[in-house]
């Protein structure tokens, strides 16, 4: 079985959450979950810039959340939790989760630079995260963080 049917063909499991959702309707889910995402993200960073605390805590987490519950979309909500604390991605989830935590207490105290700090963890934890699924990802951006000190010495 090659590598585009294998991501391409929902087990029955996966089946479960979406029935009869054909794989592109499943990627419009995703694709739309993300975008939901992401907005409520950006907007709830505006609103840590104009002192809203507890609305930035709950908007920026609530994006992050719609976003990987998008992905519930494309394995099924029993794979994607499994899949989570894989070996290769425990880490990845742990960091995930804790960032959104601090995020969350950190604004709830309001404590605007660390906030900020924990959201750009947040974001950092999550696309580290999303890697983690992209066979070879991890390996990629390693791979370009190793050549930055190179790169620097001209």
């Amino acid at each position: 079985m090659d590598f585009m049917s294998r991501i391409s063909e929902p087990s029955d499991d996966e089946n479960q959450l979406c029935g009869s959702l054909s794989w592109q309707n499943r990627m419009y889910g995703f694709g739309a979950c993300f975008v939901v995402g992401a907005f409520l993200s950006v907007f709830g960073s505006i609103e840590l810039w104009l002192g809203q605390w507890a609305i930035f805590a709950f908007l920026y987490t609530l994006g992050t959340l719609t976003a990987l519950v998008g992905t519930f979309f494309l394995r099924g909500p029993k794979t994607q939790f499994q899949k989570m604390f894989d070996r290769e991605r425990i880490f990845a989830t742990i960091a995930l989760i804790a960032s959104i935590i601090l995020t969350i207490i950190v604004a709830i105290i309001g404590i605007k630079p660390l906030a900020l700090f924990c959201c750009v963890f947040q974001f950092l934890a999550f696309f580290w995260y999303t890697l983690t699924y992209i066979p070879g990802g991890v390996a990629v951006v390693k791979g370009c963080f190793a050549r930055i000190p190179a790169l620097c010495r001209g």
